[in-house]
Order: structure tokens, then sequence, then C-alpha cells
């Protein structure tokens, strides 16, 4: 498949979770933490409670409370115990938000190119703007989207001809960069911009034509 790479954009857009920060090892830490926290569970192992969590979590696209609900049963928890460990999640999963190391600079870098930046997640407003508030890249931005205030999520088009739109910028001159091969890389390329995989081990090579990168520092070669 040949991916059709627009000349220097007018924009780039990113994806939030995976893709400026480091996702998996953000909730793994929150998942070691709440080991810690909650006393009833060391009747488990650590490592086999923090294993079938991050298992169970699909790398962010599970429900937290199903994930909580199984682990009780799994392990003959006390079944209120899940509603303990949501409640964990929601209150302080944000706080434990990093960013990829290259994060900053290239945002930085590609603003110092003249580039519009945005970002389309999906995921509840409270949560997400907590992350993006947590990681300082706020103002970094032109445009944030989030699918639960939007009304709609990746990869329904509507939601990227929505952030265009805000920007004021024509598909064919905006860049999407994500690390979902569907909600991400798919959800772009049928909305009309290029698609740009930051490749992951855990998910699929993308079905359709996208650029692809290891890193974002990527991105400032590719936009001069």
């Amino acid at each position: 498949m040949v991916c059709r790479m627009s000349p220097k954009p007018l924009a780039v857009l990113f994806d939030l979770d995976g893709t400026l920060f480091d996702r998996d090892a953000s909730f793994l830490e929150l998942v070691r933490v709440q080991y810690q926290a909650f006393e009833a569970l060391k009747q488990v192992p650590c490592e086999t409670f923090v294993q079938r969590v991050v298992e169970l979590d699909e790398h962010g696209y599970a429900d937290k409370a199903a994930v909580y609900r199984e682990i009780a049963r799994e392990f003959g928890l006390a079944p209120d115990l899940s509603d303990h460990l949501s409640a964990h999640f929601q209150e302080t999963y944000a706080s434990f938000s990093r960013a990829f190391p290259e994060t900053p600079y290239v945002l930085a870098g590609l603003r110092a190119q003249g580039i519009k930046l945005g970002i389309i997640t999906n995921g509840s407003t409270r949560m997400q703007e907590e992350k993006i508030r947590q990681l300082g890249i706020a103002d970094r931005v032109d445009a944030i989207l989030v699918s639960e205030r939007e009304g709609l999520r990746k990869p329904d088009c509507r939601i990227f001809e929505r952030a265009l739109a805000r920007l004021r910028v024509d598909a064919a001159e905006a860049w999407y960069v994500g690390d979902h091969p569907v909600a991400d890389v798919r959800g772009a390329y049928d909305a009309g911009l290029t698609a740009i995989w930051r490749r992951t081990s855990h998910w699929p090579e993308p079905d359709v034509p996208c650029r692809q990168i290891d890193s974002l520092e990527e991105l400032l070669r590719l936009s001069v």
C-alpha cells in the first residue's frame, strides 16, 4: 500500500493515549500503587495481580469497572472491592500521566515551523483534560477535541472534520498521528488526512496506506 503523504502540513493532529504519552507505563505504575494501597489485595501475589489487570485492560480499551469485577471474581475477593478499585482508578489515574520524552520538544519544534497543532482523543472529558493538564501540553496545541464533549468518537470521520474546521485547514493539508490501527489510522485516512501510525507491538499493522514512525521525533524531519 502506498501512503499518500501531503507536503509540509499546515496542521498536525495527535491521538493522546499511547501517542503523546506512555499510556501503558502510566497504567502499570498505577496498578502497582493500587496493590500497595489496598490491604485486601495482599492475598494475591503482587505480580499476579498486576499482570492480570494489565492483561484485562487491553491497553486502555476495556471498561475499567468490568476489569476490576473480573479481578474480584477470579481471585475470590469481596465484590465491593471492585467498586473501590474502579473509583481509585477514576480519581488517581490522570496523575500518573507521563509524556514520552520527545513529546515536549517535538510539539515545540512543529510550532516553530508555523504548523498548527491539535489533539483528538476518545474518553471522558474530565479524565482526558486532566491528563493533558498533567502532561503540561494544553498551551502547546491550538485545538483539543474529546469524544465525550464532542458527542463523537474516533474513527468517526466527523470528529476529524470538526478538528480541521477549528484549525481552518483542509484534510489534504493535515497529518494525524496515532497508535491505534482503526480508531486513529483508519479514521484519519477515511477523513482524508495523511495518516501516520506510531508503531506499537500490541496492535496489528493498519490495513490502509499510512506513514509509519517509531518516535515522534521523526515528524520534525518529515515536516521540513
